[in-house]
């Protein structure tokens, strides 16, 4: 296990390398630069710009110096629109809250997705069945981009029971992270279903049943172990999809990173 896991870490080196490098020259072969949204500067003072963040030094001058912070000290340099502040501070900023949402939203994932995909499976065929399933389904088809404003408008205006904006107490928490959970909750409840329906046909479950073991003990104790492994296998694109849908929330640090060390093209 070891080996694998040094093996897969000494691979994601050349892959972080290469996508640096696809990064920064796609951002260089981008018309354009990042102070051109600045009317009212003179050539002097975009001049200094430039020079204060390294935009008039030689292109293979800024990718080895681009890199080199990276690589050696983790520095991602200084944003571009926020001059007093560098992207590192940024993302310290940001990060801590991403990473609560991102783990409220797999939590209501994990337990909308297990409870309604081990009450389908144990009710196979059935009205609850169906109802898990119908529930489960629009979860899938319905995009958050939809949900979102459906539930800040139902739950956050016309009721008034959560907040709409803000990150401040536990109210201004339920409505992203149940956004982002339910979506996933939709996926795992389908896996958690279709492994327990599996499961739940084998000889022990009938050799459990056989020797007087308890319904609850049954699906608990024996099936569950084998049923979920569907569903943790699921758990790492889930927390990729999750991560990438939380830092979509925070698309701003992206700008900050990426044009932190846009170049302006040669005039």
């Amino acid at each position: 296990m070891f080996r694998l896991i040094a093996r897969r870490f000494l691979q994601t080196i050349p892959v972080l390398l290469v996508l640096i490098t696809a990064s920064f020259l796609m951002l260089r072969l981008v018309p354009g630069g990042p102070f051109d949204s600045e009317k009212a500067t003179t050539p002097e003072i975009r001049h200094n710009l430039e020079a204060y963040y390294g935009f008039d030094q030689p292109f293979h001058k800024q990718f080895f110096t681009y890199v080199g912070n990276i690589v050696l000290h983790g520095d991602l340099g200084r944003s571009t629109k926020y001059s007093n502040r560098t992207v590192n501070e940024i993302i310290a900023d940001k990060f801590p809250v991403s990473l609560e949402l991102g783990a409220w939203s797999l939590l209501i994932a994990l337990t909308i997705g297990l409870s309604t995909g081990i009450l389908a499976a144990v009710y196979k065929n059935t009205w609850a069945d169906y109802v898990t399933s119908g529930i489960v389904m629009t979860g899938i088809c319905v995009p958050t981009f939809v949900l979102g404003p459906v539930l800040v408008l139902l739950f956050a205006i016309h009721f008034g029971w959560f907040s709409a904006s803000g990150w401040y107490v536990w109210q201004d928490r339920v409505l992203p992270a149940l956004t982002l959970g339910i979506v996933y909750a939709a996926y795992i409840a389908r896996l958690t279903r279709g492994g327990m329906l599996e499961v739940l046909g084998q000889d022990y479950i009938r050799t459990a049943r056989a020797k007087g073991a308890s319904e609850t003990r049954v699906i608990l104790r024996h099936a569950l172990r084998g049923g979920l492994l569907p569903v943790v296998a699921f758990l790492g694109p889930a927390i990729a999809g999750t991560s990438s849908s939380v830092l979509a929330m925070s698309a701003g640090v992206a700008r900050y990173w990426f044009s932190s060390w846009r170049t302006h093209p040669t005039e």
